[in-house]
């Protein structure tokens, strides 16, 4: 299936939906939708922008197949949190197809993983928060698929620093696709310890922290998801109701903290 230069931009909005990607991605996607509009209003060729989203497209299911095969094996778990990835994209049929194909090459044992890991590296070499953004639909996949579990963890992380994220923005990613559920994972878990740490992780401080970097962590946090923010600096009007779960969960995050510090 060939991408179009507009159905490429289209992918990558629509990749903006999920997780805590901030208001750089915004700005990314608005400038790239924009030297799109100049280069085909000029006449000129969008053909980089339609190469890298259909390498991001391809190599998304492609990994998602090769983390779900990770075990030997492809649960029926697995084929429906893949799935769950497609209809959250709001794939067309044709593109289904073509995502359930790259899912199947990712499970076949001749699959490159580190050349198409080096390849989408080098696509998105400036623009790191697209490289965040395929690991996090990879661990949203991964949680539902099979909880983390087995080799699929550690075969994240590998992937991850190859793409040049470091374990911290890795965990932080999976806190907050764990904090409270936001939608992604199967079932959000109850207020325990290990909830008050996904909270602080959500924040990007740690329990060591002073209130006051808490609530300077807080705040930014706000600043940088907040859907106007967002809305302002490109979000596309779909994408709203995602910046707004994510504001609520940066929310719950920082309550959840100040009661168990005794904030004011």
């Amino acid at each position: 299936m060939r991408y179009t230069g507009k159905l490429a931009g289209g992918a990558l909005g629509l990749l903006l939906g999920f997780g805590p990607i901030g208001a750089a991605l915004g700005v990314l996607l608005g400038h790239q939708f924009d030297t799109y509009a100049e280069r085909r209003d000029a006449g000129g060729s969008a053909g980089g922008d339609a190469a890298l989203g259909e390498l991001f497209f391809r190599a998304t299911f492609r990994v998602m197949g090769f983390l779900a095969k990770a075990d030997g094996r492809v649960s029926e778990q697995e084929i429906a949190a893949a799935r769950s990835v497609m209809a959250q994209l709001r794939l067309t049929p044709a593109q289904v197809q073509s995502a359930i194909q790259r899912f199947t090459e990712g499970k076949q044992p001749a699959f490159d993983l580190d050349g198409e890991l080096s390849e989408l590296r080098r696509a998105c070499a400036w623009r790191p928060d697209l490289k965040r953004v395929f690991i996090e639909l990879q661990v949203r996949a991964a949680i539902a698929g099979n909880n983390l579990e087995g080799p699929v963890r550690p075969l994240l992380s590998r992937i991850a620093a190859r793409l040049g994220l470091s374990p911290f923005e890795l965990a932080q990613i999976e806190a907050a696709l764990w904090f409270r559920g936001g939608g992604y994972a199967r079932e959000a878990p109850g207020r325990s310890e290990a909830d008050l740490e996904q909270a602080y992780r959500v924040l990007g401080v740690s329990a060591a922290d002073s209130d006051r970097d808490i609530v300077k962590a807080y705040r930014r946090q706000l600043s940088r998801h907040h859907p106007d923010k967002l809305k302002a600096n490109g979000l596309p009007e779909s994408m709203l109701e995602h910046a707004k779960q994510r504001t609520q969960q940066i929310i719950e995050a920082y309550e959840l903290i100040r009661a168990r510090r005794g904030m004011p």
